[in-house]
């Protein structure tokens, strides 16, 4: 009798997006900073950059756990 890997909320989807919401925000705020000649611009372009990425890494870990 092998144990099937409970499945992960489906509302843990909504925070795949979220992620990819929050990378738009961060790019367009260092667009207007880059715009301004404000050294801010390179934070938040990493933290696009790592927004971008969580959204990978929650999205990968979902489909292995097969939700």
């Amino acid at each position: 009798m092998s144990k099937k890997q409970p499945t992960p909320p489906k509302f843990l989807k909504f925070f795949e997006i979220a992620y990819i919401g929050i990378a738009i925000l961060f790019i367009i705020e260092a667009y207007l900073a880059f715009k301004e000649e404000n050294n801010n611009a390179y934070i938040f372009v990493g933290l696009a950059l790592a927004a971008i990425f969580m959204f990978f890494f929650r999205r990968n870990y979902r489909k292995k756990r097969g939700g």
